[in-house]
């Protein structure tokens, strides 16, 4: 790797590479109960290992994947202790080790043929839809019982008008970078809100020291923890490729080639697995990366690597999240149904681009099965595995698409 000069102009850069990511990467550990300390400190070393894996050459932060948030949920509640969560992610993260060694013999296009889009676009779709009860429970004041439920629906609305706003008129305003932060802003927004309406307890700040290491957890493992979260990384890898090519996209390089698919899918695995051994949440390639780098033009991967660093050094200041862990439900409930919804509206995009022709009753009969399935609270026990949720739709449709193998995905 040549000498990279590090100005003024680049830490700047990578401070405000930070906050691009910072709003989506707190929000996985705020909804299901992780520490958010250590998801900033897993999203900055996971970063760091993904630039070393891929030879310092791929301009990308790795932030809290959505996608696992189902599973975490699910097993949480099945389990009793959000450690299984962490094993089972622990094992997702060495599927992609293992997927990243197939693909020194198999094409990205046999990948396709294996996991085309009526197969991952109702798994995206039930991510959204899975989360629809959580967002409504935080929104209305469920998880909040100290506040009124018709404050609580102010609060959620408030927050969910302000991230309309910023993602749809920032960029009519020739804001085009901030129009990219409508996480961010809303929960900025929805917090001073909900001071100003006096429903936000200060005590956690208070009491917090100023420097600290985070709470770091180790995880457990049980066989149908691991059954529930491992199919869930499909969807992630899936992400994967498309977050790697759009980045190539947009700065004019050709990184599945080099440094290789093989080498990005292993540092996204490697940072995956080590988040959970830590107690972190999965890590995952962001959206939001390429958007930012389009906007601004800054693509010299150094200045992820800056942006890591100050996510690791804002994990080691309590006081810091101490004040995101004080945002009350009500505001991420607002987000949440902006967010999840989005989530599944790509899903349905990503079909909709793919031109997946639903009138053939094989793709039909494939997502719609997925759908009911992964909806329907199903389980299936089987010895010591057991599969439900997203994890047994993800399984049956790749299963079921082998089997029914379509001729034709698109009109």
């Amino acid at each position: 790797m040549a000498k990279e000069k590090i100005g003024t102009k680049t830490v700047i850069l990578g401070l405000q590479h930070t906050f691009v990511m910072f709003g989506a990467t707190v929000l996985v550990p705020i909804l299901t109960g992780l520490d958010i300390s250590v998801a900033l400190f897993a999203a900055g070393i996971g970063t760091l290992i993904f630039h070393v894996v891929t030879k310092f050459k791929v301009p990308v932060f790795l932030g809290s994947s959505f996608a696992f948030i189902p599973g975490i949920i699910s097993v949480t509640a099945s389990e009793g202790d959000i450690a299984f969560a962490l094993g089972g992610i622990l094992v997702a993260g060495f599927l992609y080790l293992i997927v990243a060694s197939i693909f020194r013999f198999v094409s990205y296009d046999r990948l396709h043929d294996i996991l085309p889009p009526h197969v991952t676009g109702p798994m995206i779709i039930m991510i959204g839809l899975i989360l629809a009860p959580v967002a409504v429970a935080n929104a209305n004041g469920t998880n909040s019982p100290d506040i009124a439920s018709s404050t609580a629906w102010l609060v959620a609305f408030v927050t969910f008008a302000l991230g309309i706003f910023v993602k749809v008129y920032f960029e009519k305003f020739g804001w085009k970078f901030a129009s990219n932060l409508p996480v961010l802003f809303a929960l900025i927004g929805g917090y001073l809100f909900s001071i100003v309406i006096g429903i936000t307890d200060f005590t956690p700040i208070r009491e917090a020291a100023w420097i600290g290491l985070p709470h770091f957890q180790t995880p457990k493992f049980s066989f149908s923890a691991i059954t529930v979260m491992v199919p869930i990384a499909i969807v992630t890898m899936v992400e994967h490729f498309g977050d790697v090519l759009a980045i190539g996209n947009v700065v004019g390089k050709d990184f599945i080639k080099d440094p290789g698919i093989h080498r990005t899918l292993i540092g996204d695995g490697i940072a995956t697995s080590i988040s959970a051994l830590i107690g972190g949440p999965a890590n995952t390639t962001y959206s939001e990366n390429t958007g930012a780098v389009a906007l601004t033009g800054a693509s010299n991967p150094i200045i992820m690597r800056i942006a890591a660093l100050f996510a690791i050094f804002l994990s080691l200041i309590p006081k810091f999240t101490a004040i995101i862990s004080t945002i009350p439900a009500p505001v991420i409930g607002g987000i949440s149904i902006l967010l999840f919804g989005m989530i599944s509206s790509i899903g349905i995009k990503n079909m909709v681009d793919a031109r997946v022709d639903l009138s053939n009753p094989k793709l039909l009969i494939i997502s719609a099965s997925m759908l009911v399935l992964g909806l329907g609270g199903a389980a299936f026990e089987i010895g010591p595995v057991k599969l439900s949720g997203l994890g047994l739709a993800a399984i049956f449709g790749v299963v079921l698409n082998l089997i029914l193998r379509p001729s034709k995905t698109t009109k």
